[in-house]
């Protein structure tokens, strides 16, 4: 018997990109993920914005107001599901080459799948990132190391708060 909660939430995500990136992108901010997961009982569409000048509340609600009618026209999702609009926040996930170029300069944390020079996490300034090899250059207090994208499991931005 199928599984009736499978829904294939890649190729959704990947269809409300392309439906609404444009008007995204109207609006001055850059799309930064689209996500469609099931979380208990209920289904969330994250849309996350970014721009250089970074997100409010009110940034949040303009574009929600804007891909609301879009989503509701075109309706590319079955079923009942929560819209969230919000930022990618001061620490973030990096998932893709528009994500590493975009971060270049910012203190990152790779966490690999295997330990490469005895450890299981890297901490340093992503100093470069090689779309051609699908590598990244971490420069951890002078000292680079390049990763292949293959032996990184998470790789993110981190922030010192000072603690």
């Amino acid at each position: 018997m199928p599984n009736l909660n499978a829904r294939p939430a890649k190729n959704i995500a990947g269809k409300v990109k392309e439906l609404l990136e444009p008007t995204i992108n109207e609006l001055g901010y850059m799309l930064w993920d689209v996500e469609y997961v099931k979380e208990g009982a209920e289904w969330f569409l994250r849309i996350t914005l970014d721009n250089e000048e970074g997100i409010n509340i009110n940034d949040c609600e303009k574009v929600h107001m804007a891909i609301n009618p879009i989503l509701d026209e075109a309706d590319p999702i079955e079923g009942s599901y929560r819209l969230e609009v919000s930022s990618p926040g001061i620490e973030r996930d990096l998932k893709n080459p528009m994500h590493y170029n975009a971060c270049i300069g910012w203190d990152v944390e790779a966490k690999l799948y295997t330990a490469v020079d005895g450890r299981k996490t890297v901490k340093g300034v992503l100093a470069a990132y090689d779309e051609e090899k699908n590598a990244f250059t971490i420069d951890e207090n002078g000292v680079e190391m390049v990763l292949e994208k293959s032996v990184v499991s998470k790789l993110k931005t981190v922030y010192d708060f000072g603690d």
